[in-house]
């Protein structure tokens, strides 16, 4: 029987002022439906009732869950794999600009199958990658020779060793979010920059697919952030967001995905058209992207 989390109050900002705003469905898995509500305080959503970190692991176990298996099994992943390698070379190059150095000491975090942690070994970085799934940690051995740490021994880690740490899609899954963030500025060295990818609940197409928006992806993710809540958190760590990039691509997956969610089959022309105008709604204003990625320094 899991434990289940159900929040009183608001994850980031305390407030007891919270309402449930939709009920998603979990398709990857359990077809269950999960609450999501959000705090009136700061725009974050949580979901309610999700499986506490001990008993969260099933919900994880499905052949085509992508960053884990590394599938190309279906169109939509096929497409996903063949972005990917434009995907990490942009990540690689943000890096790189944001810390001003062309090679350095990197904490990626929620590693996946290890493609991130072997691009940026490849440009010469000293790279230490964590990843609590024991399949993934083997997929990345076996495709890339890449060995991947366990998240428990993130918390042993020594103070201000990292130049940049990076959390692509990790932070939405994370339990201990306050307990994560204050570690992260810990190990940051003082003039270090954290990357921080997630799904934006504010998006356009968030708004057109409603409870159908693949990226609310309950019960794995557990909070959905908007910029607002993001730089709230942040704020409350010593943190701040230096700059917001928009991605792109992200838009085009999640509406295709929520289109399959919503329809029964994706409707391509239809997914392509949100996509499409959910980036050009994000083109004079990062903060409407599907996903962004926040570039966060510690506060001076």
């Amino acid at each position: 029987m899991s434990n289940l989390i159900h929040y009183t109050a608001c994850p980031i900002c305390r407030s007891g002022e919270t309402r449930i705003v939709l009920n998603a469905k979990d398709h990857t898995v359990s077809g269950k439906l999960f609450p999501i509500a959000e705090c009136l305080q700061c725009s974050l959503r949580f979901t309610q009732d999700v499986p506490d970190s001990n008993s969260i692991g099933r919900y994880y176990k499905a052949e085509d869950y992508i960053s884990h298996t590394n599938t190309s099994k279906g169109l939509i992943n096929r497409l996903y794999q063949l972005v990917r390698k434009r995907t990490l070379a942009s990540k690689r190059r943000l890096i790189q600009r944001s810390t001003k150095l062309q090679k350095g000491a990197l904490l990626d975090y929620g590693s996946g199958a290890g493609s991130f942690v072997d691009e940026m070994s490849k440009a010469g970085w000293n790279v230490l990658g964590l990843e609590p799934d024991v399949e993934a940690r083997r997929k990345a051995k076996e495709l890339y020779g890449v060995e991947l740490g366990e998240t428990g021994s993130f918390f042993q880690i020594e103070a201000n060793r990292f130049d940049a740490i990076s959390l692509w899609h990790v932070l939405e899954h994370v339990h201990e979010l306050n307990e994560c963030v204050a570690q992260l500025k810990r190990v940051l060295k003082d003039d270090g920059r954290i990357f921080i990818a997630v799904p934006n609940h504010t998006s356009f197409e968030a708004n057109a697919y409603k409870e159908h928006w693949a990226a609310y992806d309950v019960p794995r993710h557990l909070y959905h952030f908007s910029p607002a809540s993001m730089k709230k958190l942040m704020s409350n760590h010593g943190l701040e967001i230096e700059k917001q990039r928009p991605m792109w691509y992200d838009s085009f997956y999640i509406s295709l995905l929520s289109s399959r969610y919503k329809n029964g089959t994706s409707n391509w022309f239809g997914a392509g058209l949100n996509g499409l105008i959910s980036n050009l709604s994000a083109l004079f204003d990062v903060e409407r992207c599907s996903s962004v990625i926040y570039v966060v320094r510690k506060k001076s």
